[in-house]
């Protein structure tokens, strides 16, 4: 009988001994982008109320503050992770997280909403250079069999910084001005530099693509353009506008131009052929879907705490604490439950639970127990925690790990884009049903203030204070206003959810592990992106 052959590794020893400490210094690269958004989160309240305690932003400069540097994200994140193929990735980090530190000491230092928006793009373009270069090293140190656990604690890592996010921006905003919750990044960055140099190895694609300067052009203008008109459509709380509807008609236009213009490229940001995968473009759907519905919904949920229940930025970002926590438990745990019922029946339950508690948002009134949101949160990072690590891997594993940068940049973009379009969208929800429901309630509003006053709640606020004892009779209108366009927005974000359901119950696989390997399968010919299509090494039984 012969001795079966031992497995061959692809991972140099030095590496692959130091491969858990260098999970810990992605994960803390990782950190910094996820943590500044989950801070932003709970500061945007404090940044919308008049100087000299913040900004005085509107709802919709805050929604552009928190999408300059989503859309700048997304649309470099493909040439980011094809430069870290080219030029080396840790080199290609590195540059982004110094771009990231600039960025967030100069949005701190910001005098205008202007101006923060500015910097928040820059912010964007540093953490394009970051996040897809963490799952492509990711996927570089660590052998195939471990890349499922490596990938389930990196998910949990975001789940650390969900937690983390909301508590230290409440307790920056406690003690200090709005401007700390950026320039906290600033020695994080530092640290994570120095850990970078001294422990994380480099790696590159050896046989790179080429950057696709109009591609990401086409892409970030067409973006920009949807965004801003369904953003200017929320505020006016009219999509007829012309200005809007010429914003939006462009905005799909410059899209549709760059989806035709990379099908025949020969070096696209965003190769087309991968969709033809059913699976692959699947699981990219549902991370937009999901996205879309939970950053919309997060938006508003900071919103109600603060400006309807009157708790502080602290108490906020404690309330927040269940949605971390069951992220951080459950995603490296994800896994198991996969390989008991399959990721098809997983990732259904889970975008079923991610609708209900989002229903679940419609039931909330001024006086709700506490208790019950926290429920909601809980069970809602449940969720996400059963959907974000199995699709991860079923991605990262499509794609051969040369090229993992850019199954990681593909990725990210789409759930940044997603999360985009969610608060642009729910956001304009949000304005525009809460315009309908305050309008009538301020007629004793003086005709100059009246239009600002009602772009969101916390503008409602702001005027009712100006006036002193007479604008006390504004509160409960806008407390009620608020809760009627909260319902109305968290049922469009359910069924958005639903949708996403619908879309993992039909096209994803059943039984099938994410982590099973194509020489594991029986039928070669599947379309099922479970192993790494396309990997000469994958079905070498020198790896098995």
């Amino acid at each position: 009988m012969t001795t079966p052959a031992v497995p061959a590794s692809r991972v140099p020893a030095e590496v692959h001994r130091r491969r858990w400490a260098i999970l810990g210094v992605l994960m803390l690269s990782l950190l910094i982008v996820v943590l500044d958004n989950s801070i932003l989160n709970v500061a945007v309240k404090t940044i919308s109320t008049p100087a000299p305690t913040g900004l005085g932003a509107t709802q919709g400069e805050l929604e552009w503050a928190i999408n300059a540097y989503t859309l700048v994200f997304a649309g470099l994140l493909f040439s980011a992770g094809l430069l870290g193929d080219r030029l080396g990735r840790k080199r290609v980090m590195l540059g982004g997280l110094l771009v990231f530190g600039i960025g967030s000491a100069l949005a701190a230092t910001a005098g205008s909403p202007g101006e923060l928006i500015g910097f928040r793009a820059l912010m964007g373009l540093g953490a394009a250079f970051v996040m897809p270069a963490t799952l492509a090293i990711l996927m570089n140190v660590f052998e195939r069999d471990e890349q499922p656990k490596a990938i389930g604690i990196w998910a949990g890592g975001v789940g650390l910084a969900i937690a983390i996010g909301p508590i230290t921006g409440g307790v920056l905003l406690d003690h200090f001005w709005w401007g700390s919750v950026f320039l906290i990044n600033v020695p994080i960055v530092i640290v994570a530099v120095g850990l970078m140099l001294w422990i994380v190895p480099d790696s590159r694609d050896p046989e790179p693509g080429r950057i696709d300067p109009i591609g990401v052009l086409l892409s970030v203008v067409g973006l920009v353009l949807l965004v801003f008109g369904i953003i200017r459509g929320g505020e006016l709380a009219d999509f007829t506008d012309p200005g809007v509807l010429a914003s939006i008609g462009g905005g799909l236009a410059v899209l549709v131009a760059f989806v035709l213009f990379e099908k025949r490229s020969d070096h696209p940001s965003i190769d087309v052929g991968h969709f033809r995968n059913k699976v692959f473009s699947a699981a990219i759907a549902v991370i937009a879907l999901v996205f879309f519905a939970l950053m919309g919904v997060t938006f508003f949920s900071v919103f109600y705490t603060q400006s309807v229940r009157g708790y502080s930025p602290l108490q906020t970002g404690l309330l927040l604490l269940p949605l971390a926590i069951a992220q951080l438990v459950f995603a490296p745990r994800a896994r198991l439950v996969v390989n008991r019922i399959g990721i098809r029946a997983t990732t259904t339950g889970a975008m079923l639970l991610i609708a209900a508690m989002l229903g679940a948002f419609a039931t909330l009134d001024a006086d709700t127990p506490i208790w019950v949101l926290e429920i909601i949160f809980f069970l809602m990072g449940t969720g996400m925690a059963h959907i974000m690590t199995p699709i991860s891997v079923v991605i990262m594993q499509a794609l051969p790990r040369e090229k993992a940068g850019s199954a990681s940049a593909l990725s990210n973009t789409f759930r940044q884009v997603g999360g985009a379009l969610g608060i642009a969208v729910l956001g304009s929800v949000l304005s525009a049903a809460y315009r309908t429901g305050i309008e009538d309630k301020l007629g004793q509003v003086p005709a100059d203030l009246r239009h600002s006053a009602g772009e969101s709640i916390e503008a409602t606020l702001g005027v009712a204070a100006r006036l002193g004892p007479e604008g006390q009779a504004l509160i409960t209108p806008a407390n009620d206003a608020f809760l009627h366009a909260m319902h109305i927005t968290a049922l469009c974000g359910a069924g958005v959810a639903l949708l996403g359901a619908l879309v993992v119950g039909l096209f994803l696989p059943g039984g099938q592990r994410p982590d099973q390997r194509p020489d594991q399968r029986t039928d070669q010919g599947s379309d099922e992106p479970v192993g790494a299509a396309g990997d000469p090494a994958a079905g070498d039984p020198a790896t098995r």
